[in-house]
């Protein structure tokens, strides 16, 4: 199992490190092959942030955590994504059995500052062919609003969305 640790504003000690690959290893025992877990941590305004990527056969686990403290922050990340794994556990093993996901997946982020309608950040990522139902899942499992994806049947590029009320929407391109 590969784990990268990368620093943004802030110096990667050994220590640091190591409680990093100590604490993310809890997650290689639900899998039996995982891809390079990447974890990100920052210092942003005194906040510790650490963004956690797990990929599994082309799924992408993902949590986000701030506070104080780092160790804490990787704690509370590692908690989220071993929650995620446990919600979605059938889902994900139903998945993996089936093979029906096709190589990487590569979510979109969205900017979480907008400044007078300009575009902060862009961001480019593979569109797999996958079902409706395959798109809420990897939207879920990386925690995002959103998820863009290729409908299998149609070839056509789609949008899920998470609603107000907590339901799921669909956008459609329309052929006329």
């Amino acid at each position: 199992m590969a784990i990268t640790v990368r620093g943004k504003n802030i110096e990667i000690t050994p220590a640091l490190k190591d409680y990093v690959v100590k604490r993310t290893s809890k997650i290689t025992k639900y899998f039996q092959t995982l891809g390079e877990i990447t974890a990100v941590l920052a210092v942003e305004k005194g906040r510790h942030i650490i963004e956690l990527t797990v990929p599994i056969n082309g799924m992408i686990l993902r949590g986000e955590e701030a506070t104080a403290d780092m160790y804490t922050s990787i704690d509370l990340v590692v908690d989220k994504i071993e929650k995620q794994i446990e919600k979605y556990k059938t889902k994900i093993s139903r998945r993996l059995k089936a093979g029906v996901f096709k190589g990487e997946l590569v979510a979109a982020t969205v900017p979480s500052e907008t400044d007078e309608l300009q575009v902060v950040r862009t961001k480019r990522f593979a569109v797999k062919p996958m079902d409706t139902e395959e798109a809420i899942l990897q939207m879920n499992l990386i925690n995002h609003d959103f998820y863009v994806f290729r409908d299998a049947t149609t070839e056509e590029v789609n949008v899920v969305y998470r609603r107000k009320d907590g339901r799921y929407g669909l956008i459609e391109p329309d052929s006329n």
